[in-house]
């Protein structure tokens, strides 16, 4: 069998056999995403397979392009009205958040190599530059264990974390080229790289906002032979947002995730089908990301670093994350302190350390294989300690949302309403305090105009009546005229929107 063949085959397995890990992993904490790191290890020539993969450049390339279709999904997952409040904090956290993380890291890597590692030796600009390295919180981690673990949690820490997480690699990406360039005794200005970082930040956000309306526009217009081009259309013009950002030297990563987040608020032809089509395809660019890195690895390197590796990750985890996050936002009431708390657990690192290692490894100065293997494990450290305890600690501070799901496009069951229409549509998972006047449905307080379509009650979907007896539990389909009415139907009935 030719090799080619027997390779796409052993892709094939894989992802056939993850799609039901998948399902095991939110039974038990253990995060898919750890499979495909260990799977592409074991498949590698690196490790005991006969996949020959050692090319950092190409695994740069397919991180990068995997990430931006990661953040456009996460974008297009993502509401106004929940990331409107969260601007201020994540904007901190993403960027002076960042900064501090690399210091205080980049600090206690060089104490504890000039002290304690004889064999990893680090200069004071090398441990900055791998504390940059793993400064930045990985999207496509925080999007993928908050998004399968299915947490509604409190105090828009969701959206918070996810464009923190989705906007802060690009003061991590110029702290690592500024500490690269002067590890390899470049002229590094630091009046420069302050203009580049608002330059990026500036022209990734303008990119993302204009390029994401003037897609809606073209959707809109645009009649399509075929109505399941309208995905594929939209996967086009992601990569352009992305990559036409990036000719210009803004951020792409910024301006993708905000392009996302432009059309997801936007109504367009076939919203539904197209959102549905990006969370599979997301799902897909993890997987492939992940798998490739494994394959990047060489297990036998790990063993040697794992001391090293170790305890940079517990620093960062226990104090490097933590004291930045509390030094960024101690002043802002609305978060009380245990969401903090919970916003210095969840820094994960992932993929994303991982391609700006590759950028490193790619770079060839004298330890790049070492903080290339440092960066790894650290990233396996992370995603084993808090991406196993993401619920667990969400639990622990009772951040949990008892309340409800809602979507304004589309329902559990596949409902999406038409495109011409002024209406909205959501998902009340009834409570208790939903039912204090009474446990039918024409004792709830639902005001005018919103108008319950559909209840399902364990695996059965019914549609109920006035006398329908509505249970603690069940989940309401709700329909309204417009979304303005949506918001007054949530807070008549005690819910905040």
């Amino acid at each position: 069998m030719p090799y080619s063949t027997e390779l796409l085959l052993i892709g094939s397995v894989l992802l056939f056999f993850s799609l039901f890990w998948e399902r095991f992993s939110k039974r038990f904490e253990v995060p898919v995403l750890f499979l495909f790191l260990i799977l592409g290890m074991l498949v590698g020539s690196n490790g005991m397979g006969r996949i020959h993969f050692d090319n950092p450049d190409s695994a740069h390339l397919i991180g990068m392009l995997a990430l931006a279709i990661i953040l456009f999904s996460g974008g297009m997952d993502a509401k106004f009205r929940e990331v409107k409040p969260v601007i201020l904090p994540s904007v901190l956290l993403s960027t002076l958040g960042v900064l501090l993380t690399a210091l205080f890291t980049g600090l206690f890597i060089y104490w504890i190599t000039t002290q304690f590692f004889i064999t990893h030796k680090l200069t004071f600009f090398e441990s900055l530059l791998l504390a940059s390295v793993i400064a930045s919180t990985d999207f496509a981690l925080v999007f993928a264990i908050l998004r399968s673990k299915g947490l509604r949690l409190k105090h828009n820490l969701r959206p918070l974390l996810e464009l923190e997480s989705g906007s802060n690699d690009v003061m991590a990406y110029l702290l690592m080229i500024t500490f690269l360039q002067l590890v390899q005794a470049q002229n590094s200005s630091a009046t420069f790289a302050v203009g580049m970082f608002f330059y990026e930040l500036i022209v990734g956000a303008l990119c993302g906002y204009f390029l994401g309306k003037l897609a809606v526009k073209i959707i809109n217009r645009v009649k399509m032979s075929n109505d399941a081009l309208y995905p594929i259309l939209l996967l086009a013009i992601s990569f352009i947002i992305f990559l036409l950002t990036d000719i210009v030297h803004g951020s792409g990563f910024l301006a993708v995730y905000l392009g996302g987040l432009t059309i997801g608020n936007s109504r367009f032809l076939h919203k539904r089908s197209t959102i549905n089509f990006f969370d599979g395809f997301a799902w897909l660019a993890q997987f492939l990301m992940f798998f490739t890195f494994g394959m990047l690895i060489k297990p036998l390197e790990l063993l040697p670093v794992a001391g090293f590796g170790l305890a940079v990750g517990i620093f960062i985890i226990l104090l490097g994350r933590p004291l930045a996050v509390l030094t960024c936002i101690p002043f802002f009431k609305k978060i009380p302190a245990k969401a903090k708390i919970y916003v210095s657990w969840v820094g994960l690192r992932g993929a994303v350390p991982l391609i700006f290692a590759t950028y490193i490894l790619a770079s060839d100065i004298e330890n790049a294989r070492l903080m290339f293997n440092v960066v790894f494990f650290i990233m396996l450290t992370s995603l084993l300690i808090q991406g196993t305890s993401v619920s667990v600690v969400a639990k622990w501070l009772k951040l949990g949302e008892n309340g409800d799901k809602e979507h304004d496009h589309l329902s559990e069951h596949g409902a999406e309403l038409p495109h011409e229409t002024k209406t909205a549509m959501t998902e009340i998972v009834v409570i208790e305090e939903h039912l204090k006047n009474g446990n039918s449905l024409v004792n709830m307080n639902i005001p005018e105009y919103t108008l319950v379509v559909m209840v399902k009650r364990g695996e059965h979907y019914f549609v109920p009546k006035g006398n329908t007896e509505i249970e603690v539990g069940d989940v309401l389909y709700m329909i309204s005229n417009d979304d303005r009415t949506m918001r007054i139907s949530h807070r008549k009935m005690g819910i905040r929107y």
